[in-house]
């Protein structure tokens, strides 16, 4: 991502239980990086996929962790910073996999969240677009968060969540009215190309939009997933009026579909 005139790089490093987030900056977007520094995650728990942007003028750093310290599910955490390099205040939960379609794997039983990338949409409209199920098989996905007009990213429950996965070789978890991938499996965790990274300049509805994923081949069987993973570029464009639901409540916006 750029802020100004400076450019960061926000990754993982540490092995197993050690996974945390660290950061570079540079004046340049291809050389001269500063060296690597701990993200000082609140709780500081296990962290991996994060991202840094800007919402309404306020940054915030997202990402997907634990919530204790051992390996139960991954949950993805948001938090505010007071700079590209720190984070303030304490984490809060925006989402788990509580939906049927997140728990579809079983052998083992999986329950992730992770990948989250920022995108704003031409409504005005925060959403987390994030990677949901092991990425070690046929079910992992991209689904949707989307904030309500006016709401608050730290507090959960302004967020709406999609009733289904949005890219996927699993037709049989998607949200209706979308449909499988056609040639690769296993698909998720995109990245949009957006100017500088930064989701203020997501593109308006119109055309279709570069981003990339990565996946397996579909004709591969067996495949070893993350021993034969590949780089996959696609496209998407925003789909309005689809409508998301909790319980009894609803919200109506903006939504995202995804070609390979």
């Amino acid at each position: 991502m750029k802020s100004g005139s400076t450019y960061y790089i926000y990754f993982t490093a540490g092995a197993g239980n050690a996974h945390r987030m660290y950061v570079i900056h540079s004046q340049s977007a291809t050389s001269g990086y500063s060296a690597a520094a701990p993200l000082a995650l609140p709780d500081n728990k296990w962290a991996i996929d994060g991202t840094a942007f800007v919402y309404k003028s306020q940054w915030y750093f997202v990402w997907s962790g634990w919530v204790g310290d051992s390996n139960g599910e991954q949950t993805l955490f948001i938090a505010r910073m007071s700079s590209p390099t720190q984070v303030t205040g304490a984490r809060y939960v925006i989402s788990q996999p509580r939906e049927w379609w997140e728990k579809v794997d079983v052998n083992p039983p999986t329950r992730v969240n992770e990948g989250p990338e920022p995108i704003i949409d031409p409504n005005g409209q925060l959403h987390i677009m994030y990677s949901a199920n092991g990425s070690w098989d046929v079910n992992y996905c991209l689904a949707d968060l989307r904030l309500w007009a006016g709401g608050d990213p730290t507090y959960v429950w302004d967020w709406f969540k999609a009733n289904g996965c949005f890219f996927s070789a699993n037709g049989g978890i998607m949200m209706s009215g979308w449909h499988p991938t056609l040639y690769a499996k296993g698909v998720g965790h995109h990245s949009f190309v957006l100017l500088n990274g930064d989701p203020n300049t997501s593109p308006p509805a119109g055309p279709t939009f570069p981003l990339a994923y990565h996946g397996v081949p579909k004709a591969d069987n067996p495949n070893p997933f993350w021993g034969g993973r590949y780089w996959y570029s696609g496209t998407f464009q925003w789909w309005g009026n689809i409508t998301y639901t909790r319980g009894s409540e609803s919200n109506t916006g903006w939504s995202l579909k995804f070609y390979e």
